[in-house]
């Protein structure tokens, strides 16, 4: 069951309806879509925005099932509704941006961001906020400073974790 934001019933369709209507506010071409979701302060604050709006993480997982998409980003969800683009999984996403991304990074920091990639597929786009480099690292090599020193410094690490995410969506 759908709701509108102040709380209302409403069918699949109507919440639908109602999302495209309000895309072209939310971005306003393609561009920058893959550009907004490419940033994960941008792409925070564009789910924070839907969320208000009355489309939430349980919401737009319930699209995903309508369009067949569970293991979709919720960007091409957006994409899909947006543009009529037909959904990839997460896993396509990352064989096919792979290569582009490794070719920017040492071998040591593609062997973490393979780490990170992996977990996006199991887990969704949630494990590619910044909030969770951390425990990725510590996940991977049992510590932050373990991580650290294995890649080059929090830094080096951060850059290539929001770096290569661009690639991830263009």
């Amino acid at each position: 069951m759908f709701y509108s934001p102040d709380g209302k019933p409403m069918s699949a369709a109507q919440f639908i309806e109602r999302l495209f209507g309000e895309i072209p506010n939310l971005f306003k071409d393609e561009d920058e879509l893959r550009k907004i979701w490419g940033q994960p302060d941008t792409r925070k604050k564009l789910l924070g925005g839907l969320a208000e709006s009355g489309y939430g993480p349980e919401q737009l997982d319930e699209i995903k099932l309508m369009i067949n998409a569970e293991k979709s980003d919720v960007f091409d969800v957006l994409a899909y509704i947006a543009y009529a683009y037909a959904p990839i999984t997460r896993q396509e996403r990352v064989d096919s941006h792979k290569s582009e991304i490794f070719d920017q990074y040492d071998d040591k920091l593609q062997v973490f961001l393979d780490y990170v990639l992996a977990q996006y597929v199991k887990q969704g786009v949630s494990e590619l906020d910044v909030e969770k480099l951390p425990g990725l690292l510590k996940a991977k090599y049992y510590s932050v400073n373990d991580g650290a020193t294995e890649l080059g410094g929090i830094p080096k690490i951060r850059e290539a974790f929001i770096g290569f995410q661009r690639h991830l969506y263009g």
